[in-house]
């Protein structure tokens, strides 16, 4: 670190905001609390598994004999489209930027019935159900914990 470096970063100390400056010179991940981390791999992973649900979904409109290809390729826009809310979700959340919380809660909580709706179906798709589910309620509790409200600046508390 330069000794202007260490000036400014003292400056700032001294002014009272010490976890600031020590996030901005270290980078996101040094205030990045795991749950954070957690909650972010949490809906990238959500990301992938719906982009590559979309792609196959492409794939097998135009490369299969589908009763309706251009139904078949809508729906694989539609479910890669969808994929970028989870993605961008995530990315806000590993930059610690504020916005990330609500697309990533959107995520979970749209997640919620698409589960139930597995669990209902029965055979192999209950299995599919019960992890999604899963996985939708830990990053909620992720995201609603305050340790990651707090790294994110979000004050939950009102007085």
């Amino acid at each position: 670190m330069s000794s202007k470096q260490s000036r400014t970063q003292s400056r700032t100390d001294k002014a009272g905001a010490p976890q600031k400056a020590a996030r901005s010179a270290a980078g996101p991940a040094a205030g990045r609390p795991r749950r954070l981390t957690a909650a972010a791999a949490l809906a990238a992973l959500e990301g992938v598994a719906l982009a590559a649900a979309g792609v196959f979904l492409l794939v097998m409109g135009v490369a299969g004999k589908p009763d309706s290809p251009q139904q078949a390729v809508t729906g694989g826009v539609t479910v890669l489209a969808l994929a970028a809310l989870p993605l961008t979700a995530a990315r806000g959340l590993w930059q610690l930027r504020r916005w990330g919380r609500g697309p990533a809660v959107i995520t979970q909580v749209m997640a919620l019935p698409v589960a139930w709706t597995l669990i209902s179906s029965g055979g192999a798709l209950i299995a599919a159900g019960v992890v999604l589910a899963l996985v939708a309620v830990a990053a909620l509790v992720l995201l609603v914990n305050p340790t990651a409200t707090e790294a994110l600046g979000i004050d939950t508390r009102r007085g």
